[in-house]
């Protein structure tokens, strides 16, 4: 059976041309308002970009064009995110140097955290970094935030991913989250609840944004969710960053009062000069390290159980050293692990009594929970 064709472009966009730009008068696609549009199967999207002083005023306009886009044949779901971005960068801006391995701040400004601020009624925000890509820091977000929920807390779990989201599929659930009041609301799963721009661009399609595009995603991410409310708040929301030191690491730190960073490495030489670079970074912009997740430490021995430590042995633990910081868990190389996580099943929530779930519940208790 052949799956439905996706919606067809060129209607896509004449419906979205139907559809003013206030400021100009013409069309949103004439106006140039339409920016990363997606389209999949049974679904469209884009992102509309304003300038924060703006945002009141295009609220009905977002509202407008999703109505437009569900009128398209083959759409049953639109979702059109309205991000609203400064036109200039603040007063003491953070610099980045060409070839730097650290943030040069501006030595007049505040640090870079001094506006940021936590959800409302959201206790304690803990960022889940790595300085590179390929060492398990989604699969240690999300088992860590399962953790979390298993020593009874009320967990938020923010895939701020933006250019390979994976909660969605780690946590088996594929929904559209729902707009309401001008907020959006969080998706439940395992006990958590759950945004990521993977609810809202299809799995495998690439996202083509330049960085101020992303770093915009990201600041919605933070203001126009509802995570919690006073009387039922959020003990913690845990935050899976993106690899790497650039803008949308910057605006989380900018944005976002992070109480802790959890830094993830495999153990190898090449992970840690990484780390390092992750560490001065936050470091520049006054953010806390918690600690130091080890992944991939070892594989267990079929025969014996004995470590094998493919990566080698000690990196990770001689880093968070350096750093003042605790290690706070070893992570082996499980295939339960990666079943699980491919299967949309956290190992932590699915199997608590196996010793990779006791490893992530250590480092939940280690971190004050």
């Amino acid at each position: 059976m052949n799956a439905p064709a996706p919606p067809d472009r060129d209607q896509v966009l004449a419906a979205l041309d139907t559809v003013i730009d206030p400021k100009s008068g013409r069309g949103l696609v004439a106006a140039g308002l339409v920016q990363g549009l997606m389209i999949g199967e049974g679904r469209a999207g884009f992102i509309l970009e304003v300038a924060s002083e703006d945002a009141r005023l295009y609220a009905p306009v977002r509202d407008a064009a999703e109505a437009a886009l569900k009128r398209v044949p083959g759409v049953a779901k639109a979702q059109v995110v309205l991000t609203a971005a400064s036109r200039a960068p603040a007063p003491g801006a953070t610099r980045v140097r060409r070839g730097a391995a650290q943030v040069a701040p501006d030595p007049q400004a505040r640090p870079v955290a001094a506006e940021a601020e936590r959800p409302a009624h959201v206790k304690r925000v803990i960022a889940v970094a790595s300085g590179k890509g390929g060492v398990g820091k989604s699969t240690v977000a999300v088992n860590l935030a399962c953790a979390l929920g298993a020593l009874g807390l009320r967990v938020g779990l923010l895939d701020a991913d933006v250019y390979g989201p994976s909660a969605p599929r780690m946590l088996g659930v594929d929904e559209d989250p729902k707009f309401e009041d001008g907020k959006l609301t969080p998706i439940s799963a395992w006990g958590l609840k759950v945004m990521s721009m993977g609810f809202i661009v299809d799995e495998g399609r690439a996202m083509i944004w330049r960085g101020p595009m992303a770093s915009s995603a990201v600041r919605q991410m933070i203001a126009d969710v509802r995570w919690a409310s006073e009387a039922e708040p959020l003990d913690v929301l845990v935050v899976d960053m993106p690899p790497g030191t650039g803008d949308i690491q910057l605006t989380l730190v900018q944005k976002l009062k992070i109480d802790g960073v959890v830094i993830v490495s495999t153990p190898q030489e090449i992970a840690l000069i990484d780390v390092r670079r992750a560490a001065a970074m936050f470091a520049q912009t006054q953010t806390p390290i918690a600690g130091v997740i080890e992944n991939m430490a070892y594989f267990p021995d079929p025969a014996s159980g004995a470590p094998i430590p493919i990566f080698g042995r000690g990196g990770a633990k001689a880093e968070a050293d350096r750093l003042g910081v605790p290690l706070l868990a070893e992570i082996p190389i499980d295939i339960a692990l990666r079943q699980a996580s491919d299967e949309g099943a956290p190992l932590t929530a699915a199997q608590p009594e196996g010793p990779v779930a006791k490893a992530f519940l250590a480092a939940a208790r280690a971190l004050g929970a």
